[in-house]
């Protein structure tokens, strides 16, 4: 284990924690990096889960990481590489019917023609409309973090207000029956992410942070040549590169705090290291309840903290597959694996909507949405020669259940996925060599995510922008004097983007010259 003082130690050698550490060397500051696990990356890894077999543990798509990050840490100096994915999507629908939505607007009007002429000749304004939303929020992804009275004063015409006006309480279900009429279609196109309910005033303007991958350069979108895991292992070469410090199998006990300072971290196997600044990359439950500690914050902020949102919470699944399940009936005899890059079964709304309401009272649900990659389709070298390698991320999953513990109900909750499955692929079960299932818990437990939230805390409109973590402390800097935050919980939010880290260390840059 590193001794001796530092200008500054990032705890969690996730891809934030990694992206702000970058920074920070880069900028002359003597840097270390804890991480708790024997690999780096947090939520952003590769895993070898089944002999052979590798995965995309948690993160599973690169679809946001910043352009700015990837060319000023040289990502693709050392090693990154992304796989596009095109088609974009396949929607998966009983019977014989799939949806493939592709890159080229044309080509994707020509499938959805098959359900729906009318929904044919509204998808290029949906695809307007959320170039246009995502337009009002992917400006500030680099900057500090707006209000929205000052995001609204960046507008230049009042149909710009008024469209804004309009996305902020809007749900993903307004938005979608107002463009598509077809069922199947309005299946195909339903999201809510951290809000849930798609019904939920809001949820369309939430979401619209996801949909600025709108901007995103081709070449950056797509399935990561390694996993996931290639991202942080190239996040790692550029941070030694700089200077940084990186230790591994480095739990930290706590954040010491003299005078109201932070002023180093307690290992948890004996043992200080100091240093003039902390920054925490794990979520802000976890930093301020558990690392920092109770008596060294005011009273009104620890009773903020504890009403953070992490209400959501999702499966994943890992399946080594000894070949590919028969979907010849949707996608012919001799398919291409590529058009599973993406797939997905969520046929209605209302399929959807049950899925949230089984996990919002603390049900496993019945009949999960599902976002299924088989990544081997374009990396081959993710399972031995002539096999493949399946991930599922399911929705939705109750943070707590009703009845039972997840130890004694996580293999019933995975066949439950695998039959599922089945009712699209019938032979999908006589394919799988071994499976695994994540459960909320589990992902706590080995990443280290409060309640399993994948984003730190959820992505809803009181989390969002100048309210994330929470109104008052949008700009990376907590009660206690020399600790920042760096993480997925802070502005702008979670998915694998690197502007957390990015911005944490402008902001602390700012104060520390």
């Amino acid at each position: 284990m590193s001794s001796g003082s530092y200008d500054a130690i990032v705890v969690g050698g996730g891809h934030n924690g990694l992206v702000c550490a970058s920074y920070l060397a880069k900028a002359g500051l003597r840097v270390l990096v804890l991480e708790r696990r024997e690999i780096l990356g947090g939520a952003c890894v590769t895993e070898e889960l089944f002999p052979g077999f590798r995965f995309s543990a948690c993160s599973y798509y690169c679809h946001l990481l910043q352009s700015k990050v990837i060319d000023d840490l040289e990502l693709r100096r050392h090693g990154f590489h992304v796989y596009h994915i095109d088609p974009q999507k396949c929607s998966l629908f009983p019977g014989d019917r799939a949806l493939v939505v592709w890159d080229d607007v044309e080509r994707s009007q020509e499938a959805i023609a098959r359900f729906s002429k009318h929904d044919a000749a509204a998808y290029p304004n949906w695809v307007r409309f959320w170039e246009r939303a995502a337009g009002l929020i992917y400006p500030y992804f680099l900057r500090p973090a707006p209000t929205l009275a000052e995001l609204a004063a960046g507008l230049r015409t009042a149909d710009d207000q008024a469209f804004l006006d309009a996305l902020v309480g809007a749900s993903m279900e307004d938005v979608v029956t107002e463009f598509f009429e077809d069922e199947a279609v309005r299946g195909a196109f339903i999201q809510a992410h951290d809000a849930g309910d798609p019904a939920a005033p809001g949820s369309a303007w939430v979401y619209a942070y996801i949909k600025c991958n709108t901007f995103t350069p081709p070449e950056n979108i797509g399935i990561v040549k390694g996993g996931m895991g290639g991202i942080t292992a190239a996040m790692a070469a550029a941070a030694r590169s700089f200077g940084v410090t990186v230790e591994t199998n480095a739990a930290i006990a706590g954040i010491l705090v003299e005078h109201g300072a932070a002023v180093g971290v307690r290992l948890s196997g004996g043992g200080e290291i100091r240093s003039r600044l902390v920054v925490s990359n794990a979520d802000p439950k976890r930093t301020f309840l558990t690392l920092v500690g109770e008596q060294h914050l005011p009273a009104g902020f620890l009773r903020r903290v504890r009403r953070l949102k992490t209400n959501t919470a999702y499966f994943k699944f890992h399946a080594a597959l000894n070949r590919l399940p028969d979907l010849s009936r949707y996608l012919g005899s001799d398919y291409d694996a590529r058009y599973l890059g993406y797939a997905r079964i969520s046929p209605s709304i209302g399929y959807f909507k049950r899925s949230w309401e089984d996990a919002k009272h603390g049900r496993p649900p019945r009949a999960p949405v599902m976002d299924i990659q088989i990544p081997s389709g374009y990396d081959p070298t993710m399972a031995p020669s002539g096999k493949h390698i399946m991930s599922i991320w399911a929705l939705y999953a109750p943070v707590h259940l009703a009845e039972g513990t997840w130890e004694e109900r996580r293999e019933g909750v995975g066949e439950q996925m695998i039959d599922t499955l089945a009712q699209y692929a019938p032979d999908f079960p006589e394919c799988i060599a071994d499976w695994q299932l994540f459960t909320p818990q589990d992902i706590e437990a080995r990443v280290g995510l409060t309640d399993g939230n994948i984003r730190h805390l959820d992505i809803v409109p009181g989390q969002f922008l100048a309210t994330r973590p929470m109104p008052g402390w949008a700009h990376y800097r907590t009660p206690i004097n020399g600790l920042y935050l760096c993480g997925a919980g802070t502005h702008p939010g979670g998915e694998v983007t690197g502007a957390p880290g990015h911005n944490a260390a402008q902001a602390i840059l700012a104060e520390f010259r």
